[in-house]
Order: structure tokens, then C-alpha cells, then sequence
């Protein structure tokens, strides 16, 4: 009896190893450790069809191990057959690569420390595989999970709206374009399919070295102060703007960057300008009618105004009007929008710049986006980790925050070939504050900020009616009278509206709390009493108090404004 239920029990045993086994289903990646050509047959005498670099990452047709066709000769352990792009697959010696194992499903136990350790973490177990790989390689690093409590699919669909990304034409897959979509931006830029989508929002496919920096956090971090000035000489000496400013102290302002990372700062200005002079006029300070200012972040530089205008007129545009005069003005007052804008409202990550999934942050989800280039954060992630690595920083505690999303399992297939088609001629409607950001100026609930003083209503219009062109702006007095040109001044208001959307926001100049549009006595008189007591700032006006930005009236903000009127500071929007 007992010899029966001692089989019964081996039995059962047996078949939920079988089940467990058939669960797991593995993803098998390969990890390319040195520069190698990818060849169309198992020896080093084949065809080579393409150069793979160091730190990429691709998917294994089977985890079949190859022998050598010349008997070994250049490649001792054998070949692996790997994808390139869709249709196109390849051999790599085993020697170069390192195989990398991730669960496909999201159901399976963890048993390894680190598998368990990322489990704790809230990373599902498809993505187990690259990050412990990453792990052991830095122990150092942090993987934190972002859980966006969004849907997979419903994410890669919102994210194909006709006009919200774009991809170079160029690319070899020729499934990441959509032929649906004919909208098209600057530089032969098309729209992509929702494969391609898929694939770029993916972060499984970036758990390598050189991918993984568009996770990391780009918050100032202290400890790194040392190191910032040579490590953005780093990323900038082989530009064109460096070669031009590099007696001007470029490297000393941008590494003196204190509202976020001075790295990552100089990788976006690097990655908006690129390395040579194409956009010189931007960056020169010597356009006609523009000597002085500078635009090093492509700030306001929308698709919709550069057709219409120009990158040079929007670029300059808006530096003249927020007053980027000047090369160390331009660089610090470019970080603190960014940084304002993005980074302190949980787009803190090169990732989440460009794709807004952000949890905390379900109004503007799928729309505030940086940049539409959909590939632009795995761009800027091979900068940031060039840099770390050159610089010896792959070995601190760096932070990556990497989201999460559900039903990563189900298998995207572009729909009638492509994007999903937005209303508006493709362009759909964008959300109000959106508008705003995009626009250069910053949103908070009930109020539009950054504007510097002396502003015109005209250009506050014209910058908001240029964003997607989807955009009306309506500008009323404190009196609530329409005014179409003249000074801005706090209090006012602006009414904007974008198809279905619309919504009143009050215009607050930092400094000028008395609501005549300039920095003056008065102010510096209001401010004081606010302080003492005896008089008292409201809503748009108490915003306007607080110069330094730190929540309160108080004799920072005093000092602030009378420095602007001497004319020793100048105090930002």
C-alpha cells in the first residue's frame, strides 16, 4: 500500500514537473562583448552581411550551438543563429557573444537570489533574465520597477497616433514604417508602425550596457560633482558648438547644471543639435536680429513650426522671448525648464521623456513627449553610458527606473499595416497642457508660468497656435477685455483651447506682483509687506512673489527682486 501511494505521490510530482517545465518557455538573447561582423554562414570564411557593435543585444533564432564549417578555425566554440531585423538572420561566433536566458511568461518562480531579488522589486519574470545578467555584471546598479498599470497593446496603440512618433526612413526593418500615415518630419523622418512602436517602447530589448542609460534617473546627484566637467568634455568635444564655444566656458556651465544631471543635460544637447553645423544658427549667437541668443535644446523647436517657419525662426524665437541671452543663461535656464517641466513631475528618465506612462501622471499620459524621434532615447542612452564608461562611473551606484507594464505577453501585429489614424487629419487633439510645455512656457493646475517679463501677447499667442497646430489662444486683460498685442502682465488670462479641450489659465511673471507686466518698486514695496504682514498676495500673485520658487514669500524672493532691479540678477519665469 505504501509502494502505491509512494508512486502515486512520484507520480504527481511527475506531472507537475512537466507542467512546470512546459511553462517555462525562455526568450534567448545574444550579448555582443566585442565588435564582430554578423555572417550568413557558420564559419569565419562566409559572407559577411553586417557589422554588429559592442553591447548590442539580439534575439537567437534557437539556442542551437553550430559547428564551424573550417574546423574551428577563428571561432573555437561554434555559431548561434540570430535575428538582425524581420526576414534577415545571421551567425555569430559563441566565442564574441554572451547568451542571455529570460523567461517568456510572466508566471514563472523564481529560484535564483537575483531572480528573487527583482521579484521583490516588481520586475516580472520576462525581464529577469537581462537585468540579472546586468546585475552580475554591475552590483552596484539599481533596478527599480515602475508599475504603469497600463495595458501592453492599449499602450503601443495610443503610442502609433498618426503624427505622434516619428522614424528615420532609412531604418533597415522595413516593418517599423507604416505606409497608413502620410504625415512626415524634418530630416526625412515617417511615421513608424506600431511594430516598430512596440519594439523601441520594449524595455526588454535594451537590458545591455549601452541601452540601459535611457532608465537612468537624470536627478542632479551630488556625489558625482567632481566628475561632471570632464565627463561632459566627454560627450560634447567632438561637436561643432564645442570647437566654437570651447573658450567660452561651455563644459564649465553645463557641469555647473544643478537642476538635473549635467550628463544627461549634455547628451539631450548633443543629441537636439548633433555634432555638426546644420543647426549653427541656434547656437552661434550671431543670427541677425537674434546676437546674443541661444536655443542649445531645440526648446519650442516643434515639427509643426519648423514647416511653417523654420528651425532657426522658432529656435531663436523662443530664446529671445524667455530671454536666453547669453551663453550661461541660456544653458542653465534650458536645464531648469527641462528639469521643471519633466524631471520633477516623474519624467525623470530619458524613457519616460519620451514615452509620458508615467503612474503618477494619468492627465498627460501619451502626450507632454519630448521629442516625437522614437528611437531619440536609445540615442541618448549610448551617449550617457559612453560617457560613464570613458570616465570610470560604471562601477557608483547609478539608479535605473524602468517601467512596467501588463499583458507584455500578447503579440502586437500592426493593424491595416500601421499606425492607428488620429482625428484632425492624424494630428488628433492634444491635451492643454501639452500645449503649454510645448510651447516652452509651464503648466500647473490653473495657471501658465515661465513667462519672463516684458513678454509680448503676441508671442505667447503665436508660440501656443504653432504647437500642432491644433491650438487657439485667447488673451484677456485683468479687466477681462481681449488684448492682441502690448506686454503681458500677471494676471491676465489666456484661453486656450484644442478641439474638444479648452481651459483658462492665469498668466504669472515671476517678480511682478502688482500685475503691470514689469519688476519694480512696487513690487519690491509688496513683497516686504507680504513678508511683514500687512499686505497680502492671492493666487496668481502670490506665485509671482515667490521668485526663488521654493513655496513661500520670504526675503530670498525680497533680495531676488531688488537684485533684478539693479540689474545684478535677473530673476527666471
Amino acid at each position: 500500500m505504501r509502494k502505491i501511494i509512494k508512486l502515486i505521490f512520484l507520480l504527481m510530482l511527475s506531472f507537475l514537473y512537466i507542467n512546470n517545465v512546459k511553462a517555462l518557455e525562455y526568450t534567448n538573447r545574444v550579448k555582443v562583448i566585442k565588435s564582430i561582423p554578423l555572417r550568413e554562414g557558420t564559419g569565419t570564411n562566409t559572407k559577411a552581411i553586417a557589422n554588429l557593435d559592442v553591447y548590442d543585444y539580439y534575439v537567437m533564432v534557437s539556442d542551437k550551438l553550430y559547428d564551424d564549417t573550417y574546423n574551428k578555425v577563428g571561432c573555437n566554440k561554434g555559431w548561434y543563429n540570430i535575428t538582425y531585423y524581420t526576414g534577415v538572420n545571421g551567425y555569430v561566433c559563441a566565442d564574441d557573444v554572451e547568451v542571455v536566458k529570460s523567461y517568456t511568461k510572466d508566471d514563472a518562480i523564481a529560484s535564483s537570489e537575483c531572480e528573487i531579488k527583482m521579484k521583490e522589486a516588481g520586475f516580472p519574470s520576462s525581464y529577469w533574465g537581462g537585468l540579472c545578467k546586468l546585475q552580475e555584471s554591475h552590483p552596484t546598479w539599481n533596478f527599480q520597477a515602475i508599475n504603469t498599470n497600463l495595458d501592453w497593446p492599449l499602450v503601443v496603440e495610443k503610442e502609433s497616433a498618426c503624427g505622434k512618433n516619428y522614424i528615420p526612413a532609412s531604418i533597415y526593418d522595413k516593418t517599423f514604417l507604416d505606409k497608413t500615415c502620410t504625415l512626415t518630419s524634418p530630416g526625412n523622418y515617417v511615421a513608424p508602425s506600431q511594430t516598430g512602436v512596440a519594439y523601441y517602447m520594449d524595455p526588454r530589448n535594451f537590458f545591455t550596457e549601452k541601452y540601459m542609460f535611457q532608465f537612468l534617473d537624470q536627478s542632479y546627484d551630488e556625489k558625482l560633482k567632481d566628475m561632471y566637467s570632464s565627463a561632459v568634455l566627454a560627450i560634447i568635444s567632438p561637436t561643432s558648438f564645442y570647437k566654437m564655444h570651447k573658450d567660452n566656458h561651455i563644459v564649465d556651465y553645463i557641469a555647473g547644471i544643478t537642476s538635473a544631471s549635467p550628463i544627461a543635460m549634455a547628451s539631450k544637447i548633443r543629441n537636439e543639435l548633433g555634432n555638426g553645423d546644420s543647426l549653427i544658427n541656434l547656437w552661434s549667437g550671431e543670427y541677425k536680429g537674434y546676437e546674443g541668443y541661444y536655443n542649445f535644446y531645440n526648446w519650442g523647436v516643434t515639427d509643426s513650426c519648423v514647416r511653417d517657419y523654420g528651425a532657426t525662426y522658432c529656435g531663436l524665437n523662443k530664446a529671445k522671448e524667455l530671454n536666453w541671452k547669453g551663453l550661461k543663461t541660456a544653458i542653465e535656464d534650458g536645464a531648469g525648464s527641462i528639469a521643471v517641466s519633466y524631471i520633477k513631475v516623474g519624467q525623470y528618465t530619458n524613457y519616460f521623456q519620451k514615452f509620458n506612462v508615467v503612474p503618477s501622471n494619468t492627465e498627460k499620459r501619451f502626450t507632454h513627449q519630448y521629442m516625437t524621434n522614437l528611437p531619440g532615447a536609445m540615442s541618448e542612452s549610448k551617449l550617457s553610458f559612453s560617457t560613464y564608461e570613458a570616465n570610470n562611473l560604471l562601477d557608483i551606484n547609478l539608479i535605473f527606473k524602468i517601467p512596467v507594464y501588463n499583458n507584455m505577453n500578447a503579440t502586437i501585429v500592426n493593424s491595416n499595416n500601421g499606425a492607428i489614424e488620429g482625428e484632425d487629419n492624424g494630428l488628433g487633439s492634444l491635451d492643454i497642457s501639452t500645449l503649454i510645455t510645448s510651447s516652452g512656457y509651464t503648466y500647473s493646475s490653473g495657471y501658465l508660468m515661465s513667462v519672463k517679463e516684458e513678454s509680448s501677447v503676441e508671442s505667447l499667442k503665436n508660440a501656443i497656435e504653432a504647437v500642432g497646430g491644433s491650438g487657439s489662444a485667447t488673451i484677456l486683460d485683468k479687466d477681462g477685455n481681449p488684448v492682441t498685442t502690448g506686454p503681458l502682465a500677471t494676471g491676465y488670462k489666456v484661453t486656450v483651447a484644442s478641439n474638444n479641450a479648452k481651459e483658462t489659465l492665469a498668466i504669472v511673471i515671476k517678480g511682478d506682483t502688482s500685475g503691470d507686466g514689469k519688476i519694480n518698486a512696487l513690487d519690491l514695496l509688496q513683497v516686504q509687506k507680504s513678508i511683514l504682514g500687512t499686505y497680502k498676495l492671492n493666487g496668481e500673485y502670490s506665485l509671482a512673489g515667490d521668485t526663488s520658487g521654493d513655496g513661500k514669500v520670504n526675503a530670498l524672493d525680497l533680495l531676488q527682486v531688488q537684485k533684478n532691479i539693479l540689474g545684478t540678477y535677473k530673476i527666471n519665469g
